[in-house]
């Protein structure tokens, strides 16, 4: 068979690895390297060159999409049907194997699949036959504990909760929820790795079937393995054989869901002879952003090591912008999407990343205002995320307590023993007597027509209601969001959810607090013969406003906003990387801890390489954060990279000064003209640079370049600058 069309394209390395004798074989693949394509030639080189049969093959990806590209290159490369090869997801081939072996694997035959919410629905039920408090106990928090074990390969009689009373609990929900599955023939996402490992682990003849079937076994992602995955790969090729892994050690970014970057670390050690190749060329950035993001995780000391490089130019510098707060931030990135659109750039070209879900707010309000079309990737906008809506519907009935869609959403969030059972009663009472819902219930209590444990619970909810409106009348609009949030017992909720997820829902919960402090949360003017709108009723328009502008489709030219996290395997010509400060990136919880450092470390490394020939790095002097104000410092991060990789910008905006002294400047309050390129002075921070005027009197403000001190925005009336 002609095989030159499967090597022609390929660089030396990626070469070697695709040619590389049959064995243990890890291939360190840098961003960009090319990591798709070694993986899908090696294939093709197994079938045109060592004639393996493609029943012989099997290949581990993270996801279906992956899964299917990885069989379209092979189809292409070698023009046959591949139907025989097994390519597919760890769950998906794990599934297969448990319906080809379901009565070894002790299942019935039509077991069925849970998906995560029908599996967090099902462990709900669980917590209430034990006759938990599921606000003690969230079924958030319990889902994610019996996750968290399957993964690790434990069953409940395999764990000791010791002395711990929380452990001890959660293992009884645990217990009985895998006894009923068990009973009822379903099987989660977890229990489909650990099933498919113990039927082959408890299987031996099961398992020799295997490994002499599957002679070549190749997984992708390697990194984000996790204990299970990795057992189940070891089992399955007896820690020898032709084991072809590819991944980076690097990009290893999902430890709080489980993934091990240990796996790809020990296995040279798991499989003796094991050789390594190492992918460092890169097709996507420019030298620039390459060398950045080296001398950023270089610092990293748990690393195999490896240097990626182009043959491409150097290109631009990286831009960092030291903005006044995150509004000021927000505004920069627009006004430089709006250049690149000038120049003939696409919306769908620019990708701005954020460490935190909440940050995404002041971003598309900006984007909105400037009328750019904008799409939150894998995620909901701010205002329709499930949690804000939670809290929009306790605000709501504040303001109006015949709001029934509100009064439906928040009457048992948290829940608080007011079933459907309940709320249909309800309904009935309020269609026949023409009534509203609270209404309604307020003439159901103690009437006999529902039990007496929801009617206590029904009381307590228009109790909490009526309590909260007459102890928040003084408050600003501001602390009465705050209070809202504690006392409904929101922020509780998901804050004992042991999950990234329940961790972003309260930062969401906290940026509503700011969204309620924002001018745009003001009442608006309003014709004469109109009554004024009050705080609260303006910041509920302006919210249901900001919701009903819908995003752009998936298929629209549209600016990409996304988390770090879920830029993974993304690229795009122009990348903003917002909020780059010590507490928010590294984030607050990762910073006492040398490896979740690390991984905060690992992020900011994807995140660069995701730009293909522009990158901005944004940092804000002043940040509105979990409901108050913080004077964040600029992240480590950005002191990693060489000064040398990096050039300070100011804002597009034009600014417009009464009676200057020359065009551009500004007067201080001692009459001291101040304009951009003049050399300063500053008490505290030494020389420095003016960049940015901007404002008039008692509001100018100006951006100073120091030597020592770096970007700082000062307040002109407070800074006492002296031009040298």
């Amino acid at each position: 068979m002609e095989i030159s069309h499967i090597l022609e394209s390929l660089n030396p390395a990626q070469r070697e690895a695709v040619t590389a004798p049959l064995g243990p074989l890890r291939v360190l693949a840098g961003a960009g390297s090319g990591k798709t394509r070694v993986l899908a030639q090696r294939i093709a080189w197994l079938l045109a060159v060592e004639n393996a049969s493609p029943w012989s093959i099997l290949a581990v990806t993270f996801t279906n999409k992956a899964a299917a590209e990885m069989r379209g290159r092979i189809e292409a490369l070698l023009d046959i049907p591949i139907r025989k090869l097994w390519i597919g997801t760890f769950h998906g081939i794990a599934h297969r194997l448990l319906r080809l072996h379901w009565q070894e694997a002790k299942l019935p035959q039509g077991f069925q699949i849970l998906d995560a919410d029908d599996q967090q629905r099902l462990v709900k039920r669980m917590i209430r036959d034990l006759n938990l408090d599921d606000k003690k106990w969230p079924p958030p928090q319990a889902t994610w504990f019996i996750n968290a074990r399957k993964d690790e390969g434990l069953h409940p009689h395999q764990i000791h909760a010791q002395d711990d009373p929380a452990q001890r609990q959660l293992l009884r929900i645990y217990q009985s929820y895998q006894e009923h599955c068990e009973r009822t023939g379903l099987v989660d996402f977890g229990e489909l790795l650990l099933r498919s490992y113990e039927l082959l682990r408890d299987d031996p003849t099961l398992l020799r079937h295997y490994r002499e079937r599957f002679l070549h076994v190749l997984v992708d992602e390697f990194q984000d393995t996790n204990t299970i995955q990795y057992n189940w790969v070891r089992l399955l090729t007896g820690g020898q054989g032709d084991v072809f892994i590819v991944g980076d050690d690097d990009q290893s970014i999902y430890g709080w869901r489980g993934a091990r970057i240990e796996n790809i670390h020990r296995f040279s050690e798991d499989f003796p002879g094991a050789r390594t190749v190492r992918l460092e060329q890169n097709y996507r950035s420019t030298g620039a952003i390459l060398e950045a993001a080296n001398a950023v995780i270089a610092n990293n000391l748990e690393r195999l090591g490896k240097t990626l490089w182009t043959e491409d130019s150097a290109g631009d510098p990286i831009a960092v912008y030291a903005a006044f707060n995150e509004y000021d931030e927000a505004r920069f990135v627009m006004e430089r999407i709006r250049h690149w659109l000038e120049q003939g750039g696409k919306r769908s070209e620019v990708g701005i990343l954020y460490r935190s879900n909440a940050q995404s707010r002041v971003l598309e309000e900006t984007l909105l205002g400037a009328r750019i079309p904008y799409r939150v990737y894998g995620g909901l906008r701010f205002f329709e995320r499930a949690e804000i809506k939670d809290a929009l519907a306790y605000l709501r009935l504040l303001a109006n307590r015949d709001d029934d869609p509100s009064f439906e959403r928040a009457v048992n969030m948290p829940p608080r023993g007011i079933g459907e059972r309940t709320l249909e009663s309800l309904r009935i009472l309020a269609r026949e007597s023409k009534l509203s819902l609270w209404r309604a219930a307020q003439g159901v209590i103690g009437s006999g027509h529902i039990a007496a444990r929801a009617g206590l619970a029904l009381h307590g909810f228009l109790t909490l209601i009526d309590t909260l409106e007459r102890d928040t009348k003084e408050l600003s609009l501001p602390a009465l969001v705050d209070e809202v949030l504690k006392r409904s017992g929101l922020l509780d909720l998901y804050g004992k959810e042991k999950s990234d997820k329940g961790e972003m829902r309260v930062e969401n919960l906290q940026e509503l607090v700011n969204a309620a402090a924002t001018p745009a949360a003001a009442p608006v003017a309003q014709a004469d013969e109109e009554e004024p709108m009050n705080e609260l009723a303006a910041f509920l328009a302006h919210a249901a406003l900001e919701a009903g502008e819908g995003q752009a489709s998936a298929w629209e030219d549209c600016v990409q906003l996304m988390t770090l996290h879920s830029a993974k395997g993304l690229e795009f010509p122009m990348v903003f990387i917002v909020g780059v400060e010590e507490g928010l990136f590294p984030h607050q919880q990762s910073m006492r801890e040398p490896k979740r450092l690390e991984e905060e470390r690992r992020l900011a490394y994807v995140g660069i390489t995701r730009a293909r020939r522009q990158l901005f790095l944004s940092h804000a002097e002043k940040r509105r954060l979990h409901g108050r104000e913080i004077y964040p410092k600029p992240s480590r991060f950005l002191a990693e990279i060489p000064v040398k990789l990096t050039r300070d910008v100011r804002t597009r905006t034009t600014v417009h000064f009464t009676q200057p002294r020359r065009p551009g400047s500004v007067e201080s309050e001692a009459g001291v003209a101040l304009y951009p390129g003049q050399r300063v002075r500053h008490r505290s921070f030494g020389e420095g640079i003016v960049q940015t005027v901007e404002g008039q009197g008692a509001h100018a403000r100006v951006q100073v370049r120091f030597a020592k001190a770096g970007a700082k925005w000062l307040i002109l009336s407070y800074a006492n600058l002296e031009p040298i």
